[in-house]
Protein backbone atom coordinates (compact mmCIF):
# COMPACT_ATOMS: atom_id res chain seq x y z
CA UNK A 1 0.00 0.00 0.00
CA UNK A 2 1.19 2.85 -0.82
CA UNK A 3 2.22 5.67 1.77
CA UNK A 4 2.23 9.10 0.09
CA UNK A 5 -1.88 8.52 0.32
CA UNK A 6 -3.73 9.28 3.58
CA UNK A 7 -6.14 6.92 4.61
CA UNK A 8 -10.02 6.74 4.05
CA UNK A 9 -11.22 3.91 6.84
CA UNK A 10 -15.04 2.08 5.80
CA UNK A 11 -17.55 0.73 8.61
CA UNK A 12 -17.85 -2.50 8.80
CA UNK A 13 -19.14 -4.53 5.79
CA UNK A 14 -19.34 -0.81 3.86
CA UNK A 15 -16.93 -2.32 1.53
CA UNK A 16 -19.08 -5.33 0.04
CA UNK A 17 -20.68 -3.31 -2.31
CA UNK A 18 -17.20 -2.28 -3.66
CA UNK A 19 -16.02 -5.61 -3.94
CA UNK A 20 -18.12 -6.63 -6.62
CA UNK A 21 -17.30 -4.06 -8.35
CA UNK A 22 -19.20 -0.93 -7.26
CA UNK A 23 -17.62 3.12 -7.40
CA UNK A 24 -19.33 5.08 -4.93
CA UNK A 25 -18.82 5.32 -1.24
CA UNK A 26 -21.32 7.42 0.75
CA UNK A 27 -20.15 9.91 3.24
CA UNK A 28 -22.57 7.42 5.94
CA UNK A 29 -20.27 4.89 5.01
CA UNK A 30 -16.86 6.11 6.13
CA UNK A 31 -15.76 5.75 10.02
CA UNK A 32 -15.39 9.75 10.32
CA UNK A 33 -14.08 8.63 13.98
CA UNK A 34 -10.82 7.40 12.82
CA UNK A 35 -10.87 9.06 9.42
CA UNK A 36 -12.55 12.32 9.93
CA UNK A 37 -13.75 13.53 6.17
CA UNK A 38 -13.45 16.73 7.16
CA UNK A 39 -9.79 16.17 7.33
CA UNK A 40 -10.04 16.01 3.36
CA UNK A 41 -9.48 18.45 0.65
CA UNK A 42 -12.35 18.13 -2.05
CA UNK A 43 -10.73 16.04 -5.01
CA UNK A 44 -8.02 14.21 -2.95
CA UNK A 45 -6.04 10.85 -3.45
CA UNK A 46 -7.10 8.22 -1.14
CA UNK A 47 -6.45 4.76 0.05
CA UNK A 48 -9.27 3.07 0.71
CA UNK A 49 -9.72 0.53 3.38
CA UNK A 50 -12.25 -1.68 5.01
CA UNK A 51 -12.74 -1.74 8.87
CA UNK A 52 -10.15 -4.33 9.36
CA UNK A 53 -7.84 -2.30 7.29
CA UNK A 54 -7.49 -4.37 4.23
CA UNK A 55 -6.88 -2.52 1.48
CA UNK A 56 -10.49 -1.79 -1.46
CA UNK A 57 -8.10 0.26 -3.78
CA UNK A 58 -7.59 4.13 -4.40
CA UNK A 59 -10.30 6.94 -4.83
CA UNK A 60 -10.97 10.68 -4.81
CA UNK A 61 -12.26 12.13 -2.46
CA UNK A 62 -14.90 14.84 -1.67
CA UNK A 63 -15.64 15.74 1.79
CA UNK A 64 -18.65 18.09 1.32
CA UNK A 65 -20.57 15.45 -1.18
CA UNK A 66 -23.17 13.03 -0.72
CA UNK A 67 -21.15 10.01 -2.33
CA UNK A 68 -17.76 10.74 -0.60
CA UNK A 69 -15.13 9.12 -2.73
CA UNK A 70 -14.98 7.35 -6.11
CA UNK A 71 -12.92 4.43 -6.41
CA UNK A 72 -10.58 4.78 -9.56
CA UNK A 73 -9.06 1.31 -9.37
CA UNK A 74 -8.55 -1.61 -6.93
CA UNK A 75 -4.67 -0.84 -6.35
CA UNK A 76 -3.91 0.15 -3.72
CA UNK A 77 -0.49 0.75 -4.76
CA UNK A 78 -1.67 2.56 -8.24
CA UNK A 79 0.31 5.58 -9.32
CA UNK A 80 -2.49 8.12 -11.06
CA UNK A 81 -0.48 9.67 -13.56
CA UNK A 82 -0.66 10.47 -17.30
CA UNK A 83 0.24 7.20 -18.02
CA UNK A 84 -2.70 5.90 -16.20
CA UNK A 85 -4.92 7.95 -17.51
CA UNK A 86 -3.60 7.70 -20.96
CA UNK A 87 -3.99 3.71 -20.72
CA UNK A 88 -7.94 3.87 -19.90
CA UNK A 89 -8.90 6.74 -22.55
CA UNK A 90 -6.81 3.73 -24.59
CA UNK A 91 -9.07 0.89 -23.70
CA UNK A 92 -12.30 3.51 -24.31
CA UNK A 93 -11.10 4.72 -27.43
CA UNK A 94 -10.18 1.46 -29.23
CA UNK A 95 -13.63 -0.03 -27.83
CA UNK A 96 -15.45 2.87 -29.73
CA UNK A 97 -13.32 2.17 -33.01
CA UNK A 98 -14.03 -1.34 -33.02
CA UNK A 99 -18.23 -0.60 -33.03
CA UNK A 100 -18.34 2.63 -35.37
CA UNK A 101 -16.78 3.13 -38.70
CA UNK A 102 -16.69 7.33 -38.21
CA UNK A 103 -15.11 9.14 -35.62
CA UNK A 104 -18.39 10.28 -33.92
CA UNK A 105 -19.75 8.81 -30.66
CA UNK A 106 -19.16 9.09 -26.62
CA UNK A 107 -15.45 8.52 -26.09
CA UNK A 108 -15.66 8.23 -22.32
CA UNK A 109 -18.99 7.63 -20.14
CA UNK A 110 -17.68 8.05 -17.00
CA UNK A 111 -17.33 5.11 -14.56
CA UNK A 112 -17.97 2.79 -16.76
CA UNK A 113 -14.63 3.26 -18.67
CA UNK A 114 -13.08 3.45 -15.36
CA UNK A 115 -13.25 7.27 -15.55
CA UNK A 116 -15.53 8.44 -12.76
CA UNK A 117 -16.83 11.81 -13.27
CA UNK A 118 -15.69 12.49 -16.74
CA UNK A 119 -17.77 12.39 -19.86
CA UNK A 120 -16.22 13.00 -23.19
CA UNK A 121 -17.76 13.28 -26.86
CA UNK A 122 -15.98 13.12 -29.52
CA UNK A 123 -16.87 15.30 -32.82
CA UNK A 124 -14.34 13.63 -35.19
CA UNK A 125 -11.14 16.22 -34.69
CA UNK A 126 -13.11 18.45 -31.70
CA UNK A 127 -13.82 16.87 -28.64
CA UNK A 128 -16.20 17.84 -26.24
CA UNK A 129 -15.55 17.17 -22.50
CA UNK A 130 -17.49 17.26 -19.08
CA UNK A 131 -16.36 16.97 -15.39
CA UNK A 132 -18.83 16.44 -12.78
CA UNK A 133 -16.82 15.75 -10.07
CA UNK A 134 -13.92 17.50 -7.69
CA UNK A 135 -11.65 14.51 -8.19
CA UNK A 136 -12.01 14.88 -11.80
CA UNK A 137 -11.42 18.16 -11.69
CA UNK A 138 -8.05 17.73 -10.32
CA UNK A 139 -7.29 15.30 -13.06
CA UNK A 140 -8.30 17.36 -15.70
CA UNK A 141 -5.11 18.52 -16.90
CA UNK A 142 -3.41 15.39 -17.44
CA UNK A 143 -6.78 14.18 -19.49
CA UNK A 144 -6.49 17.11 -21.50
CA UNK A 145 -2.95 16.39 -21.75
CA UNK A 146 -3.81 12.59 -22.58
CA UNK A 147 -6.74 13.81 -25.17
CA UNK A 148 -4.11 15.71 -26.69
CA UNK A 149 -1.57 13.13 -27.17
CA UNK A 150 -3.91 10.46 -28.16
CA UNK A 151 -6.21 12.52 -30.64
CA UNK A 152 -3.72 15.23 -31.73
CA UNK A 153 -7.39 17.09 -32.41
CA UNK A 154 -8.14 20.53 -33.47
CA UNK A 155 -9.85 21.49 -30.39
CA UNK A 156 -11.18 20.61 -26.86
CA UNK A 157 -14.49 22.25 -25.45
CA UNK A 158 -14.37 22.06 -21.57
CA UNK A 159 -18.86 22.28 -20.94
CA UNK A 160 -17.89 22.11 -17.22
CA UNK A 161 -21.22 23.87 -16.97
CA UNK A 162 -23.62 20.47 -16.02
CA UNK A 163 -25.59 20.74 -13.06
CA UNK A 164 -24.11 17.92 -11.36
CA UNK A 165 -21.21 20.06 -10.49
CA UNK A 166 -23.00 22.20 -7.96
CA UNK A 167 -23.44 19.00 -6.29
CA UNK A 168 -19.79 19.25 -5.49
CA UNK A 169 -19.45 22.92 -4.82
CA UNK A 170 -17.61 23.71 -8.27
CA UNK A 171 -18.01 26.33 -10.46
CA UNK A 172 -19.78 26.60 -13.92
CA UNK A 173 -17.29 27.47 -16.53
CA UNK A 174 -17.09 26.56 -20.30
CA UNK A 175 -13.48 27.22 -21.78
CA UNK A 176 -11.84 26.07 -25.17
CA UNK A 177 -8.19 25.05 -25.88
CA UNK A 178 -7.26 25.02 -29.46
CA UNK A 179 -9.82 25.55 -32.24
CA UNK A 180 -13.49 24.70 -31.40
CA UNK A 181 -16.46 26.05 -34.23
CA UNK A 182 -19.50 27.55 -33.20
CA UNK A 183 -20.84 25.31 -35.25
CA UNK A 184 -19.96 20.87 -34.97
CA UNK A 185 -20.39 18.13 -37.57
CA UNK A 186 -22.06 14.85 -36.84
CA UNK A 187 -22.68 11.53 -39.15
CA UNK A 188 -25.39 9.41 -38.09
CA UNK A 189 -26.09 6.48 -40.22
CA UNK A 190 -24.90 8.47 -43.45
CA UNK A 191 -27.50 11.89 -42.30
CA UNK A 192 -25.37 14.65 -41.43
CA UNK A 193 -26.73 17.03 -38.30
CA UNK A 194 -25.11 20.32 -36.89
CA UNK A 195 -25.11 21.33 -33.65
CA UNK A 196 -24.42 24.51 -31.19
CA UNK A 197 -20.47 23.48 -29.13
CA UNK A 198 -20.69 25.90 -26.68
CA UNK A 199 -25.21 26.79 -26.39
CA UNK A 200 -26.51 22.98 -27.04
CA UNK A 201 -27.93 21.07 -24.56
CA UNK A 202 -24.96 18.97 -22.57
CA UNK A 203 -22.25 18.22 -24.57
CA UNK A 204 -24.21 19.04 -28.01
CA UNK A 205 -25.39 16.05 -29.44
CA UNK A 206 -27.16 12.75 -27.61
CA UNK A 207 -25.01 10.16 -28.92
CA UNK A 208 -26.57 7.53 -26.46
CA UNK A 209 -29.74 7.46 -28.72
CA UNK A 210 -27.99 6.37 -31.85
CA UNK A 211 -29.16 2.68 -31.59
CA UNK A 212 -33.26 3.52 -31.22
CA UNK A 213 -32.90 6.49 -33.68
CA UNK A 214 -31.26 3.42 -36.46
CA UNK A 215 -34.19 1.01 -35.10
CA UNK A 216 -36.65 4.17 -36.23
CA UNK A 217 -36.08 3.38 -39.72
CA UNK A 218 -38.97 0.51 -40.48
CA UNK A 219 -41.20 2.24 -38.88
CA UNK A 220 -41.40 5.74 -40.56
CA UNK A 221 -41.31 4.91 -44.39
CA UNK A 222 -44.16 6.96 -46.19
CA UNK A 223 -45.46 7.72 -42.88
CA UNK A 224 -46.17 11.19 -40.97
CA UNK A 225 -43.89 11.52 -38.00
CA UNK A 226 -44.48 13.58 -35.10
CA UNK A 227 -41.11 14.41 -32.95
CA UNK A 228 -42.04 15.87 -29.64
CA UNK A 229 -38.83 17.17 -27.87
CA UNK A 230 -37.05 17.61 -30.88
CA UNK A 231 -34.06 19.69 -30.20
CA UNK A 232 -31.90 19.87 -33.63
CA UNK A 233 -34.14 17.40 -34.70
CA UNK A 234 -32.26 14.00 -34.88
CA UNK A 235 -35.14 11.88 -34.93
CA UNK A 236 -37.14 13.74 -37.26
CA UNK A 237 -34.24 13.99 -39.66
CA UNK A 238 -33.23 10.69 -39.25
CA UNK A 239 -36.89 9.57 -40.23
CA UNK A 240 -36.96 11.65 -43.08
CA UNK A 241 -33.57 10.01 -44.30
CA UNK A 242 -35.52 6.97 -44.10
CA UNK A 243 -38.28 7.66 -46.31
CA UNK A 244 -40.96 9.04 -44.26
CA UNK A 245 -43.76 11.25 -46.05
CA UNK A 246 -43.20 14.44 -43.35
CA UNK A 247 -42.10 15.09 -40.17
CA UNK A 248 -43.12 17.80 -37.59
CA UNK A 249 -40.82 18.98 -34.97
CA UNK A 250 -41.99 20.19 -31.49
CA UNK A 251 -39.58 22.00 -29.11
CA UNK A 252 -39.36 24.84 -26.51
CA UNK A 253 -36.20 26.45 -28.19
CA UNK A 254 -36.53 28.10 -31.30
CA UNK A 255 -32.43 28.21 -31.69
CA UNK A 256 -32.90 24.50 -31.63
CA UNK A 257 -36.37 23.99 -34.28
CA UNK A 258 -34.21 26.74 -36.19
CA UNK A 259 -31.05 24.21 -36.28
CA UNK A 260 -33.66 21.17 -36.86
CA UNK A 261 -34.87 23.16 -40.04
CA UNK A 262 -31.46 23.57 -41.04
CA UNK A 263 -30.17 20.33 -40.74
CA UNK A 264 -33.46 18.73 -42.55
CA UNK A 265 -31.95 21.12 -45.47
CA UNK A 266 -28.87 20.08 -44.86
CA UNK A 267 -29.66 16.56 -45.96
CA UNK A 268 -32.57 17.67 -49.00
CA UNK A 269 -35.52 18.12 -46.81
CA UNK A 270 -37.97 20.04 -45.29
CA UNK A 271 -39.86 19.50 -41.90
CA UNK A 272 -42.40 21.75 -40.11
CA UNK A 273 -41.71 22.66 -36.73
CA UNK A 274 -43.79 24.22 -34.16
CA UNK A 275 -42.44 26.17 -30.94
CA UNK A 276 -43.73 25.88 -27.32
CA UNK A 277 -44.68 23.33 -24.31
CA UNK A 278 -44.88 19.83 -25.44
CA UNK A 279 -48.35 19.08 -23.80
CA UNK A 280 -49.66 22.71 -25.14
CA UNK A 281 -48.61 21.84 -28.66
CA UNK A 282 -49.88 17.99 -28.54
CA UNK A 283 -53.87 19.62 -27.01
CA UNK A 284 -53.22 21.92 -30.03
CA UNK A 285 -52.50 18.86 -32.44
CA UNK A 286 -55.49 17.40 -31.44
CA UNK A 287 -57.86 20.21 -31.38
CA UNK A 288 -56.07 20.71 -34.95
CA UNK A 289 -57.79 17.25 -35.84
CA UNK A 290 -53.82 16.21 -36.75
CA UNK A 291 -52.58 12.71 -36.59
CA UNK A 292 -49.56 11.12 -37.31
CA UNK A 293 -48.50 7.38 -38.24
CA UNK A 294 -45.68 7.93 -36.26
CA UNK A 295 -45.17 9.75 -32.91
CA UNK A 296 -42.01 9.77 -31.10
CA UNK A 297 -41.89 11.61 -27.34
CA UNK A 298 -38.18 12.02 -26.00
CA UNK A 299 -38.27 14.42 -23.11
CA UNK A 300 -35.38 15.33 -20.99
CA UNK A 301 -35.39 13.53 -17.47
CA UNK A 302 -38.42 14.45 -15.99
CA UNK A 303 -37.00 12.32 -12.25
CA UNK A 304 -33.62 13.58 -11.66
CA UNK A 305 -34.14 12.27 -7.78
CA UNK A 306 -35.90 9.65 -6.55
CA UNK A 307 -38.42 11.97 -4.12
CA UNK A 308 -39.36 13.18 -7.53
CA UNK A 309 -40.73 9.88 -8.95
CA UNK A 310 -44.41 10.50 -8.52
CA UNK A 311 -44.79 13.91 -10.08
CA UNK A 312 -42.35 12.91 -13.13
CA UNK A 313 -44.73 9.61 -13.22
CA UNK A 314 -47.78 12.16 -13.97
CA UNK A 315 -45.62 13.89 -16.10
CA UNK A 316 -44.71 10.51 -18.43
CA UNK A 317 -48.12 9.81 -18.14
CA UNK A 318 -49.90 13.03 -19.13
CA UNK A 319 -47.18 13.60 -22.41
CA UNK A 320 -47.64 9.78 -23.48
CA UNK A 321 -51.64 10.20 -22.89
CA UNK A 322 -51.43 13.35 -25.39
CA UNK A 323 -49.20 11.49 -28.25
CA UNK A 324 -51.36 8.57 -27.94
CA UNK A 325 -54.37 11.19 -28.68
CA UNK A 326 -52.87 12.46 -31.51
CA UNK A 327 -51.68 8.98 -32.47
CA UNK A 328 -53.39 7.44 -36.05
CA UNK A 329 -54.78 3.79 -35.65
CA UNK A 330 -52.35 1.24 -36.34
CA UNK A 331 -49.64 3.93 -35.11
CA UNK A 332 -46.20 3.71 -33.90
CA UNK A 333 -45.60 4.94 -30.88
CA UNK A 334 -42.15 5.60 -29.51
CA UNK A 335 -41.59 6.52 -26.01
CA UNK A 336 -38.44 7.43 -24.35
CA UNK A 337 -36.99 8.03 -21.02
CA UNK A 338 -33.68 9.05 -20.16
CA UNK A 339 -34.51 8.99 -16.28
CA UNK A 340 -32.38 6.28 -13.73
CA UNK A 341 -35.21 6.90 -11.33
CA UNK A 342 -37.95 5.47 -13.94
CA UNK A 343 -37.49 1.59 -14.10
CA UNK A 344 -38.87 -0.15 -17.34
CA UNK A 345 -41.58 -1.79 -16.20
CA UNK A 346 -42.66 1.52 -14.14
CA UNK A 347 -42.66 3.48 -18.00
CA UNK A 348 -44.64 0.24 -19.22
CA UNK A 349 -47.30 0.03 -17.10
CA UNK A 350 -47.84 3.87 -17.71
CA UNK A 351 -48.53 3.10 -21.38
CA UNK A 352 -50.82 0.34 -20.53
CA UNK A 353 -52.73 2.49 -18.37
CA UNK A 354 -52.95 6.03 -21.01
CA UNK A 355 -53.67 3.55 -24.06
CA UNK A 356 -56.79 2.98 -22.12
CA UNK A 357 -57.79 6.46 -23.18
CA UNK A 358 -57.06 5.81 -26.64
CA UNK A 359 -59.82 3.37 -26.93
CA UNK A 360 -57.29 0.39 -28.63
CA UNK A 361 -54.73 -2.13 -28.08
CA UNK A 362 -51.05 -1.43 -27.49
CA UNK A 363 -48.50 -3.78 -28.36
CA UNK A 364 -45.07 -3.38 -27.36
CA UNK A 365 -42.96 -4.28 -30.72
CA UNK A 366 -39.71 -3.33 -29.32
CA UNK A 367 -37.33 -2.53 -26.40
CA UNK A 368 -34.07 -0.61 -26.70
CA UNK A 369 -31.40 1.44 -24.65
CA UNK A 370 -28.52 3.38 -25.10
CA UNK A 371 -25.47 2.47 -27.41
CA UNK A 372 -22.34 0.70 -26.68
CA UNK A 373 -20.35 3.71 -26.21
CA UNK A 374 -22.26 4.36 -23.20
CA UNK A 375 -21.65 0.82 -21.69
CA UNK A 376 -23.21 -0.37 -18.57
CA UNK A 377 -21.35 -1.65 -15.28
CA UNK A 378 -22.67 -4.55 -14.17
CA UNK A 379 -22.05 -3.76 -10.53
CA UNK A 380 -23.41 0.19 -10.98
CA UNK A 381 -27.05 0.07 -11.89
CA UNK A 382 -27.09 4.36 -12.38
CA UNK A 383 -24.95 3.71 -15.87
CA UNK A 384 -28.20 2.01 -17.01
CA UNK A 385 -30.85 4.56 -17.42
CA UNK A 386 -32.35 5.02 -21.00
CA UNK A 387 -35.32 3.14 -22.14
CA UNK A 388 -37.07 3.33 -25.39
CA UNK A 389 -40.22 1.63 -26.08
CA UNK A 390 -41.97 1.31 -29.82
CA UNK A 391 -45.44 0.47 -29.32
CA UNK A 392 -47.95 -0.37 -32.23
CA UNK A 393 -51.83 0.89 -31.78
CA UNK A 394 -54.09 -1.60 -32.58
Amino acid sequence: MSESLPLLRLNPNAERRLRVGHAWVFSNEVDTTRTPLKGLTPGQLVNVVDARARSVGTAYVNPNSLIAARLLTRHADAVIDLDWVLRRLTVARDLRDSIYPEPFYRLVYGESDGLPGLVVDRYDDVLVMQVATAGMDRLQPLVVQALQSLFEPRGILLRNDGGARELEALPATVKTMGEVPDKLQVIESGVRFEVLARSGQKTGWFYDQRDNRDRLARYVRGARVLDVFSYVGAWGVRALAAGAQSVTCVDSSQVALDLAQANAQLNGFELEARRGDALDQLKLLRAEGRQFDVVVVDPPALIKRKKDHEAGLEHYAALNRAALQVLAPGGTLVACSCSFHLAPEDLQRVLLREVRHAQGRLMILEQGGQGPDHPVHPAIPETRYLKAFYCRLA
